[in-house]
């Protein structure tokens, strides 16, 4: 990942409504399936093997903007020399938050991406604009199923029946550990269920530690909230996208042990955005729930202090976790040059199989034999990875960004804050929502 700042930042841009008007009108055209707009011209079939037509140079955009962009260089290094002389990719780096708006102004002037990387939460939008071309051809010749990957990250990139993505690595919410603090009430790792974590930060603050556990009411908040609504039993949004769900008696346990820690003094009030990661590096915090990218940045800018990392704490019942994923996807500008498709394709497999890599930059690769590697296997993030089954994403719904920004983040926040209590301001943010839904069902031609 890039700084959790632009981590952010693209996130709340997902949900901006610029961004949704912008995608609308430059996306390949209006509402799908109105007649007005017609489907992206068919690609050439990828049959496998290496790309041997003549050489073509291949745009390549991605986000990788922070620690690891020199990962993703390397790959892209050992690419070219390889291929030299059939295939050229020229790397673009863009911080996610410009990438997005730019992609599809791009594509239709020509000038954009033949190849990129995408969080998942953007192939439902991005594919129903008719930005992408399917890849199913790519997985069928190379016998790609769901058995060569964490299956939570090859479902998610497959909208409206068609797979368009390939991907490359999952990154969740963990939970960072002060190993010092926890040594003081006598644990060597940190809790695994609710029980033993409660009693663990009443321990903390019985041993003098003023606030073990900071709660958040912006990021990482509303991941926190998922991670725990799905350990609850509940679940986002209706299959056919039509309602919220969380909204419901799961997502309200899971929004009142969020406050809760607030009213056992576990956290203080009104914690600023970033405050909790910042107190924790600097020692006065026991546990904090980040993504998996900050491994890195504490290895870097907190070497004195002594950490560890599990993952997100069984509250609820049944393990999960927010988790979202870096994905290829070929673009309908590349889909408009036969040679240009079977080179971006080949590219698209190659730099999957390189992912043990990429695992180095902090991430969870998403194949299996990646995972396996040795030289990775001891990895921090890699052994978070042992039961795959807790990683959980969002739904491929075009325009479902702009749903979790208007919606499931004000709700989070208004309860943490103390602005309303968890049930009124779940209530007030699913009636959001369904209206928000209902627009995207006719702004996509669902």
């Amino acid at each position: 990942m890039t700084s959790p700042l632009s981590r952010r930042s693209f996130l709340t841009l997902s949900g901006a409504a610029g961004l949704t008007a912008a995608l609308a009108a430059c996306g390949g055209g209006t509402k799908i399936g109105s007649g007005s707009t017609a489907p992206a011209s068919a690609a050439p079939t990828f049959s496998g093997g290496e790309y041997t037509g003549p050489k073509v140079t291949l745009d390549y955009w991605n986000g990788f903007t922070g620690g690891d962009g020199p990962h993703m260089r390397t790959m892209l290094d050992s690419f070219n020399k390889e291929f030299s002389g059939r295939i050229e990719v020229r790397n673009v780096t863009r911080r996610w938050e410009d990438l997005y708006p730019a992609m599809p102004t791009a594509i239709t002037a020509g000038k954009g991406p033949d190849v990129a990387i995408i969080h998942n939460d953007w192939i439902g939008t991005f594919a129903a604009r008719r930005t992408l071309v399917p890849l199913d051809d790519v997985v069928g010749a190379l016998e790609l199923t769901e058995a060569d990957f964490i299956p939570a990250v090859w479902n998610a990139g497959v909208y409206d029946g068609k797979r368009y993505s390939v991907p490359l690595d999952v990154h969740s919410l963990a939970d960072y550990w002060n190993k010092k603090h926890l040594e003081k009430i006598g644990l060597s790792e940190a809790p695994a269920d609710k029980e033993s974590y409660e009693k663990a930060l009443a321990d903390l603050k019985d041993a003098g530690i003023a606030n073990p556990f900071w709660m958040p009411n912006k990021w990482p908040a509303h991941l926190m909230f998922m991670s725990l609504l799905w350990q609850h039993g509940g679940q986002l949004y209706s299959e056919d996208g039509a309602k919220a769900l969380w909204g419901a008696e799961q997502g309200e346990q899971a929004l009142a042990w969020m406050v809760e820690q607030i009213d056992k003094g576990y956290s203080p009030a009104k914690v600023a955005i970033d405050t909790q990661y910042a107190a924790f590096k600097n020692d006065k915090v026991s546990f904090t729930w980040d993504g998996i990218w900050q491994i890195n940045d504490l290895k870097t800018n907190a070497k004195s202090l002594e950490w560890g990392l599990s993952p997100v704490p069984n509250i609820g019942g049944t393990p999960a976790v927010w988790s979202a994923s870096h994905n290829f996807v070929l673009t309908s500008q590349a889909g408009k040059d036969p040679n240009k498709v079977q080179a971006a394709k080949f590219f698209i497999d190659y730099m999957s199989r390189q992912s043990v890599e990429w695992a180095k930059a902090g991430m969870i690769p998403a194949r299996n034999s990646a995972r396996q590697d040795p030289s990775v296997a001891d990895l921090p993030q890699v052994r978070m990875a042992e039961d795959v089954s807790i990683f959980h994403f969002l739904p491929a719904l075009p325009g479902v960004g702009d749903v979790q920004f208007k919606a499931l983040e004000l709700a989070v926040a208004k309860a943490v804050l103390k602005d309303a209590s968890p049930a009124d301001a779940l209530k007030e943010g699913v009636a959001t929502a369904d209206k928000l839904l209902a627009d995207n069902k006719r702004k996509y031609g669902q």
